[in-house]
């Protein structure tokens, strides 16, 4: 349908007049479902006016919630905010919580928090707002102190936080409670700002300590610093807990590389302790043969040489252990002497060999003469056993035919003779053989009547001697050839080092000398000895240039002898015990270092070496030994520390001194360093502990003093004074305040002070204009009796007798002297000049104290007014209230006032006091 059909015959709320559409809205029925369809169309018509008679007519808030999905009129927002607010229609509340929980649109949100007609309703879109300038606005701007309360609590941040103390003016509970979340926010800010500072701090402290070498605090510090980091409460960044990993493994590492050569330390002790107990059981040894060859009864040739031999032995031995560890003096001397008695004793042995030729035959000379000059020359100890044939000589000299310990002789020799046939069985040939030949000597010296019954055995044991000896050449035969053929076949190989050369061919002779004479044979030992004489040559220039090494090491170690000799003889006094260590284990890397030696020089240069090494280590001792008595006074200092009257800061810092007094020191003998840095490390560890617990404590208080400040802040902030007379509750809370000082530093003590001083401003000026209120209503009070004083003053000044007027009931004491005055004042009157001129002054000073304006005529009145309060004010204190009232008890006790005057005077009077009483806070 179009055109004039369409606008005679078609739908009036789909008119193109809107008036015509307006008027069919009235005739549309909601609750029928097409006529709501058509008020929903209609909703979003063109016309402003049409859309809000529409919308008027719907009222189910659900379907026009649906609507501002699809449209967003500002009639459509107005009819949902009255629906759901309770402005318009009956919508249940029940009914409205449930459509706001479905409402998004932030501006009906807000609109719904600020106008709704419930506190729940209100509540329940504030809870769907999220925006914080709309929870500032809520909370600054609603009409609700629950529901400002709710979005103020929901402001976090600190811009927002500082908006809303700004702004919230119309509830001082919000701005407090913004102020303080603010204020706790900064402080957080703060703590965590000085926590990450204090992190920082560590992390660089630990840092530089893992860089450190290790020292005795080491571990004791970097133990200190983990327990600082551990005990901060916040968490550290990856990159800090990163850092404080790497230095932790660097501080680990440097504490187990001391631990791992502490131990090093400790092992080569021990080794040095064990060479000391072998050197010990080789001295022994040594004094052990020369006594058992001492205590025997006669002396042979294979005693000489086994006691010759093993005095060899234990010489090598003794200096393969000089050159490891430097021997103490004591072992040293007793070395000494021990191989001076073997000195002796083979010295006299050869004196023996020697004239043995001479012995025999003055022995079958019968010359006793002769044989007593050979014993001279031969000067034999007397406490050494004598030879068989000394024996014979000596049994010669003193022509005894029998000895008289035969029967000991025999019984010894029997003794002998078993332990032979036990050697022979065992098939020791040459310990055997030996014997035989001691035996074979010794039973000369035998009495006749002992030798028959020993004669047999002695016999059968040396045919078995000889089986034996026979036995051993049948095995040695094949044995000689095998070693001439190896070491020919030696001397013709080329291809070894001259090293393995020189080894082998010893190994050779040394094998061949073992064989004794056992199946020797002059051609197998020519052949031998030509293939050892081809080596020999082959190996000369290496043996050469190896005793060129030798005599060169030789000439090292003797400098580095003359080196440590001229460092003993000039010592330095406060010479560092681990230096010399360092020098004492050089030395010995040194002295190993130049090795091999010529034999003959080794046992001299060895023993000087040893020497010089134990001369060290005396000094080592003896500079550890001082360090040990210093770190022992270090130690009672430290204990005395423990007793002094200072505070555990103070006696902290005196403990640090005494570490680093420690460690300037050095170090004491091993056991002994150890045991007093544990007890002076205790003693350290409790007066840190003290410090800490003192930190501790004092941190506790000031949190204590925080938290009691700021519940003084809020309750003096609750408190309202009343009267003037309140005024001792305010300094008694001042006087506390005052006893809680002083605060720690830090932004919350900052707040506190800046907030506790407005406060106690702010309620010393209520006070002042408490006690001006109260001035003025007491002058108020006084107006019937200031009337009464200008009757009576009028009357005087108009001739009348003076009348004295009675005091009103209640006057103090300054009051009372003023009327007084005044009543004494009509009895002998003052002038009137006078009486303007006082009353001028006190309005002028009225006017100064209540700030009003002056004329200036009275400008030189208010000048020396102030000069006059400026001079009053260097001795006492000045405060308005006691100003205003002398100046009022002036207006009382000056008269008499002629009317005139007074009506004159009296209007500046008391609009100076209006003006005063209505006195801002400032």
């Amino acid at each position: 349908m179009s055109g004039i059909f369409g606008r005679l015959f078609g739908p009036r709320w789909q008119h193109r007049d809107p008036s015509v559409r307006r008027q069919a809205i009235d005739r549309l029925d909601a609750s029928q479902p097409r006529d709501r369809q058509r008020l929903e169309q209609l909703a979003n018509d063109s016309d402003p006016d049409v859309r809000q008679a529409a919308l008027a007519r719907l009222e189910d808030p659900a379907r026009l919630l649906a609507l501002c999905d699809d449209q967003h009129s500002p009639e459509l927002h107005a009819q949902l905010v009255a629906l759901l607010t309770g402005q318009a229609g009956n919508v249940p509340l029940a009914e409205r919580l449930t459509l706001v929980e479905r409402v998004d649109d932030r501006d009906l949100l807000t609109r719904l928090a600020l106008q709704g007609d419930n506190q729940e309703l209100r509540l329940a879109a504030l809870a769907r707002l999220d925006d914080e300038p709309a929870l500032i606005h809520q909370a600054c701007e609603n009409s609700i102190a629950a529901v400002r309360h709710a979005a103020a609590e929901r402001v976090t941040s600190e811009e927002g936080l500082a908006q809303l103390a700004r702004q919230a003016r119309r509830d001082k509970h919000v701005a407090r409670l913004a102020r303080d979340r603010l204020s706790r926010l900064h402080e957080d800010a703060s703590q965590a700002e000085a926590q990450r500072i204090e992190r920082e701090r560590i992390l660089d402290a630990l840092e530089q300590h893992a860089q450190h070498a290790w020292e005795p605090l080491y571990a004791g510090r970097y133990r200190h610093l983990m327990r600082e980091w551990e005990r901060l409460p916040d968490l550290a960044t990856p990159e800090q807990e990163q850092r404080y990993q790497e230095a932790c493994l660097r501080c680990r590492k440097v504490i187990t590389d001391h631990e791992a050569q502490h131990q090093a330390i400790e092992t080569a002790d021990q080794q040095r302790n064990d060479a000391e107990a072998e050197r010990q059981a080789l001295v022994e040894a040594l004094e052990e043969s020369v006594a058992s060859l001492r205590q025997g009864d006669s002396l042979t040739q294979q005693d000489i040489d086994s006691l010759l031999a093993h005095k060899r032995l234990q010489a090598s031995r003794w200096q393969a252990l000089s050159e490891q560890h430097v021997p103490s003096q004591e072992l040293s001397q007793r070395y000494t002497q021990s191989l001076e008695a073997h000195e002796r004793i083979r010295l006299a042995w050869e004196r023996l060999e020697q004239q043995s030729d001479a012995l025999r035959e003055g022995i079958e000379q019968q010359d006793n003469a002769r044989l007593r000059s050979v014993m001279d020359n031969i000067d034999w100890p007397s406490d050494l056993p004598p030879s068989p044939l000394l024996r014979r000589v000596k049994r010669q000299l003193s022509q005894q035919p029998v000895d008289p310990a035969g029967p000991q002789q025999a019984e010894r020799f029997a003794k002998d003779l078993d332990e032979l046939e036990k050697l022979l069985e065992r098939g020791a040939f040459k310990q055997a053989s030996r014997l035989h030949q001691s035996l074979r000597q010794r039973f000369d010296t035998l009495p006749a009547d002992r030798r028959q019954p020993l004669q047999p055995r002695l016999k059968r044991l040396g045919a078995r001697l000889a089986e034996l000896r026979d036995w051993r050449g049948f095995v040695a035969g094949p044995k000689r050839n095998q070693l001439c053929l190896a070491i020919e076949d030696l001397a013709e190989d080329t291809t070894l080092l001259d090293a393995e050369l020189d080894r082998r061919h010893r190994q050779l002779v040394k094998d061949w000398k073992n064989l004794g004479d056992a199946a020797a044979e002059r051609e197998l030992s020519s052949r031998f000895r030509a293939a050892s004489d081809h080596i020999h040559e082959r190996l000369a220039p290496w043996r050469k240039a190896l005793d060129e090494e030798r005599q060169r090491n030789l000439e090292a170690r003797e400098g580095l002898c003359d080196q440590l000799e001229a460092l003993l003889d000039n010592p330095d006094p406060g010479a560092d015990p681990d230096a010399l260590r360092e020098i004492r284990d050089r030395s010995r890397e040194q002295w190993r270092r130049f090795s091999p030696v010529p034999r003959d020089h080794a046992e001299q240069v060895g023993q000087r070496f040893g020497r010089i090494r134990h001369a060290l280590q005396a000094l080592i001792d003896q500079r550890a030994q001082e360090i040990a008595t210093a770190k022992r006074a270090l130690v009672e200092e430290a204990r005395q520390l423990q007793h002094d009257k200072g505070t555990a800061a103070q006696r902290a810092e005196q403990a640090k001194a005494l570490q680093r007094r420690w460690r300037e020191l050095g170090r004491a003998p091993k056991g002994e360093e150890q045991a007093l840095w544990r007890e002076f490390r205790s003693l350290c560890d409790t007066l840190f502990a003290a410090r800490e617990s003192e930190r501790d404590d004092r941190a506790q208080r000031a949190r204590d003093h925080l938290d009691a400040m700021q519940a003084l802040i809020e309750r003096l902030d609750a408190w309202q004074p009343s009267s003037s007379h309140d005024a001792g509750m305010l300094e008694q809370a001042i006087a506390e305040a005052d006893s809680l000082e002083p605060l720690p530093a830090g932004r919350r003590s900052e707040g506190m002070r800046r907030r506790w001083t407005g406060i106690v401003r702010a309620r010393r000026d209520r006070l002042l204009r408490l006690a001006l209120s109260e001035e003025i209503q007491r002058w108020q009070q006084l107006r019937p009796l200031l009337e009464r004083h200008l009757d009576a003053d009028a009357q005087r000044l108009e001739g009348h007798e003076a009348v004295s007027i009675e005091a009103m009931p209640g006057l103090d004491d300054d009051m009372l002297n003023a009327h007084e005055q005044r009543n004494a004042a009509r009895q002998d009157p003052m002038t009137a000049e006078q009486v303007a001129e006082t009353l001028s002054r006190l309005r002028v000073h009225l006017a100064l104290l209540a700030g009003g304006r002056v004329e200036r005529a009275d400008e030189p009145l208010r000048l020396a007014i102030q000069v006059e309060r400026l001079n009053e004010s260097r001795e006492r204190e000045l405060s308005k209230a006691g100003e205003l009232h002398d100046i009022l008890c002036g207006i009382l006790a000056t008269g008499p006032v002629p009317p005139a005057l007074w009506a004159r005077e009296a209007g500046e009077l008391d609009s100076h006091l209006a003006q005063l009483a209505r006195l801002p806070t400032s």
